[in-house]
């Protein structure tokens, strides 16, 4: 499972007007932790790797002390997209045998057993994909073993998500 991550400086920034920068930060940090803490939970996902070059994910890695979380570092990509794809390219290569997954790193209290039957759910399909709250965007999105992935995360993912071939689920999964 591939999860990218901004790091604490620019992050939330749709919570400008409301927070400072530094509790943004720290709530961005706090999500992705407990994203990453669910992921790993999760009994069919093996490695959980963190696409990021800021400070705070590498120390995140080394809080959670699992084997199984994993820092790729960006390593001069631009843009989520070109962080995710990253993120693939490392999965891939050390698993080429499993399925990929990218979760966004800003699920607050993020269920486990949800992740978990979300993943059951996508496991059936080539490619699928869970859309966010409001249904414009991309939550996760799934591949199976040599299925192309191109990520399009941003404004309007689900859809450039579905038109690329992965199927959108319908499961409840509110967390």
């Amino acid at each position: 499972m591939v999860v990218p991550a901004k790091g604490r400086l620019g992050a939330k920034t749709r919570l400008g007007a409301t927070l400072d920068e530094e509790t943004r930060g720290r709530l961005a940090l706090a999500f992705l932790a407990d994203t990453v803490s669910a992921a790993v939970a999760v009994p069919s996902v093996r490695e959980v790797l963190i696409v990021s070059d800021a400070p705070e994910a590498a120390d995140l890695v080394r809080e959670l002390a699992d084997p199984r979380v994993v820092l790729v570092a960006e390593g001069g990509a631009h843009g989520l997209n070109a962080a995710i794809a990253r993120g693939l390219d490392a999965a891939r290569t050390q698993h080429p045998r499993l399925g990929r997954a990218v979760l966004l790193g800003d699920h607050p209290a993020l269920a486990v057993a949800e992740l978990a039957a979300a993943l059951r759910a996508a496991s059936v399909h080539s490619r699928a994909l869970v859309a966010d709250a409001d249904g414009t965007g991309t939550a996760l999105a799934t591949a199976r073993p040599g299925v192309p992935f191109e990520p399009a995360f941003g404004g309007r993912s689900a859809a450039a998500h579905a038109a690329s071939g992965h199927v959108p689920l319908d499961g409840v999964w509110p967390t």
